[in-house]
């Protein structure tokens, strides 16, 4: 069974291609071991997906690559 964290506590960073305008952003926060909370900055109240953070440095190494 997997446990979903507690996410209320945690301090999120928007993507640096982030502009004022308000367009499409992401926000994740580095607070979980194991772990990377990603959310729409449009909606910071609505839900989080979490994913492993072997996977989330994947996903960015083949976006640099």
């Amino acid at each position: 069974m997997r446990h979903t964290p507690e996410l209320t506590t945690a301090r999120w960073r928007k993507s640096s291609y982030s502009n004022t305008n308000g367009g499409n952003c992401i926000e994740i926060s580095e607070d979980f071991p194991g772990i990377v909370p990603i959310r729409d900055s449009k909606t910071p109240n609505g839900p989080a997906l979490v994913i492993p953070h072997t996977a989330w440095t994947t996903f960015i190494q083949t976006l640099k690559g």
